[in-house]
């Protein structure tokens, strides 16, 4: 596990900074406290930074073929590699190391870019390839492992598994693309490709990207099949089920340092946590995370499979002074990033980090097997469109009409999302923000466009029959791609540790969407199947608790210990001046937040963190950036590169 960075020359010429990939390497030390390694040769250079798991001693990256012709750096693990290197040796490949680095390298030697399809894991990789004048960048099936790239005006390739590396590239330049500032105060997140930059892309999940002669070409290598569905009895799925899962907790458990699980007390991380148990020969160590505000707080129930599990179990209680943090976050994020679950999650990573440098979640599990209850109450919206014979809609307008009040209105709301096309009636009742609120705190140039563009073409699979499959689908594309997986890679990375989601194994994902739709949501009980697995594993108490979320009491924040930050940063003249927000338009809304009669707490939330990653990286700290970018030695103002490294660090 670790970060990597690098430039590459589309044009064949050389006289590269040598020092450049250092310094992005220097921007993503969390990433990699135990280990840095540069590969640097005229018109290229990758680097590393590594948080040692696995092949401890021999293990330091780049690593090299036979002849020295192929070069590897890799962020993530690859859990199939003892097979895969007995298959490579097989073939007369000839090993230096023990670590999963090494089949990256040969196996790109026999398939080249279709050695992707055989690596079961989680990845960023850079390959570079001396003989044939290449650079081969791939990424994972499902994005679990993060990888940026930008093309440079003057023939530069630059790529990072963290935006905040690129500020270290010759010539880059930071400007918001405002079609993704748009989109992130609709979904909350940054959809791929895009990136908060313009010209800066995410390298889309299941595709490597390939720089040769001039030339980069997209390829994916990997696409999850719904159908045909499996056409066995239950017990038989249920035991395959069982089976797969295992499994993926199993080849996960490959670790040379110490690690443990979280546990939140829903479903999926206690099934982890279960299996994992199992596998060991000593106590597990699960981590929790819990609030005072006992709605919003799980602990009782991670406390309750700790003791069924009879694991060592450490909690933390997460008070509203925590949410100061943002500051830092920010700086992790790269990009404005609104789940505020970041926040129990960075502090649930770091009291693990303190015992522990690689853990197991539950991740995917509600993706995966049907499990949110936005799935619900889509296919309910849908029955009521097909028992009204269609006129559902001017049913319930004119009800909610006559009704009025807050039910009058959330009648409206849902005769508004029954009108609209697949996919746009699902994804109105998961977006943040509608077209009115947008219109509300954005300037008029910044609130229109497409709702959701960014994301549409991942619902409309047309290889796709059932529709909730192909909303799994788009949910696994987007919502946990580049927000869930997101969130969970920097906020474990922040605090160097690792963290691994065997529910998101390949293998499992297309057993899983394989199965009949009764089988994942059965009535109102979704995870249908998994829970009968669950249900030999966990008590009872967990089997029948009401489903929570990993949520913060966020209102009740706002309107309390964290008054004086965004009162503060919504008057400051940076915020004003902006360009990006209706300032009236923001103050009411405060004013309304702050009395009570309406809840605000998500536009704010989106409001506040995307103005502090504003300042952070677009404000106080564009000397600094420009610093890095003048290139070795000092500038006029006197800056050194070291230096304006650390500045960005810090912030302001």
């Amino acid at each position: 596990m670790c970060g990597i960075a690098g430039v590459y020359s589309l044009d064949g010429r050389g006289g590269i900074d040598p020092s450049v990939v250092d310094d992005m390497c220097r921007m993503i030390v969390h990433r990699g406290p135990d280990d840095q390694g540069t590969f640097i040769r005229d018109g290229v250079q990758i680097g590393m930074r590594r948080l040692s798991i696995i092949d401890l001693s021999t293990g330091h990256q780049p690593i090299h073929n036979e002849d020295r012709s192929v070069w590897v750096v890799f962020n993530g693990e690859i859990y199939n590699f003892k097979e895969l290197r007995r298959d490579l040796e097989r073939r007369g490949h000839t090993f230096y190391t023990q670590s999963d680095s090494e089949c990256i390298v040969h196996a790109y030697e026999e398939y080249a870019e279709d050695c992707f399809r055989h690596f079961r894991g989680m990845f960023g990789i850079a390959i570079v390839d001396l003989k044939a004048d290449k650079l081969v960048l791939g990424r994972d099936r499902l994005g679990k492992k993060p990888l940026y790239y930008t093309r440079l005006g003057d023939g530069l390739l630059g790529f990072a598994s963290e935006l905040k590396s690129l500020l270290a590239v010759p010539g880059f330049v930071p400007r918001v693309d405002a079609r993704a500032a748009h989109d992130y105060f609709v979904l909350g997140y940054v959809p791929s490709p895009s990136s908060i930059y313009q010209g800066v892309y995410k390298l889309p999940p299941a595709h490597c990207l390939v720089a040769q002669h001039g030339k980069l070409t997209l390829k994916r290598y990997w696409n999850l099949s719904f159908e045909p569905k499996l056409d066995l009895p239950e017990e038989d799925l249920k035991s395959e089920l069982r089976q797969r899962l295992e499994e993926a907790v199993r080849v996960r458990l490959v670790s040379d340092v110490p690690f443990g699980a979280f546990l939140s007390g829903g479903i999926d991380s206690s099934v982890v946590a279960a299996l994992m148990a199992r596998n060991l020969d000593s106590p597990l160590k699960t981590f929790t995370i819990g609030f005072k505000e006992a709605r919003f707080s799980e602990i009782d129930d991670a406390r309750a499979v700790a003791r069924h599990l009879g694991s060592e179990h450490h909690e933390l209680v997460v008070e509203a002074d925590a949410v100061k943090l943002l500051h830092d976050l920010v700086w992790y994020f790269d990009e404005p990033f609104g789940d505020s679950s970041a926040i129990p999650t960075y502090l649930v990573s770091r009291l693990a980090s303190r015992h522990v440098k690689m853990v197991l979640s539950g991740d995917g599990g509600d993706e995966l097997f049907v499990g949110y209850e936005r799935y619900r109450k889509y296919r309910q919206l849908m029955q009521l469109q097909r028992c009204t014979a269609g006129l559902g809609p001017a049913l319930l307008k004119a009800g909610g009409g006559l009704v009025g009040g807050a039910r009058g209105y959330r009648w409206e709301r849902i005769a508004r999302r029954m009108m609209q096309p697949f996919p746009d009636r699902y994804l109105s009742g998961v977006g943040l923000n509608s077209q009115d609120d947008l219109s509300r705190f954005l300037a008029p140039g910044v609130a229109g466009g497409d709702l959701y563009g960014g994301v549409r073409a991942l619902f409309e699979r047309p290889d796709i029959g059932d529709p909730l499959d192909r909303i799994v689908a788009g949910d696994l594309g987007s919502y946990l791609a580049d927000d869930i997986l997101v969130k969970v890679d920097r906020m474990t990375m922040a605090n160097s540790l690792e963290a691994r989601a065997p529910l998101l194994d390949h293998e499992l994902l297309e057993f899983a969407a394989r199965l009949p739709m009764k089988y994942r949501l059965r009535g109102k009980t979704g995870k249908y199947l998994l829970k009968q697995v669950a249900a030999d594993l966990l008590p009872a108490t967990v089997m029948n608790k009401r489903k929570q979320g990993f949520a913060i009491p966020l209102a009740q924040w706002l309107r309390g210990e964290l008054r004086p930050l965004v009162e503060d940063t919504f008057s400051d003249r940076r915020f004003r001046e902006r360009g990006m927000f209706d300032v009236a338009g923001v103050q009411g809304m405060l004013k309304e937040h702050f009395r009570g009669t309406r809840d605000h707490a998500e536009a704010l939330w989106l409001l506040l963190t995307y103005e502090l990653w504003a300042r952070k990286f677009l404000d106080a700290d564009m000397a600094a950036q420009a610093a890095v970018r003048v290139g070795p030695g000092v500038d006029g103002a006197g800056w050194r590169k070291a230096d304006a490294v650390a500045a960005c660090q810090v912030g302001a």
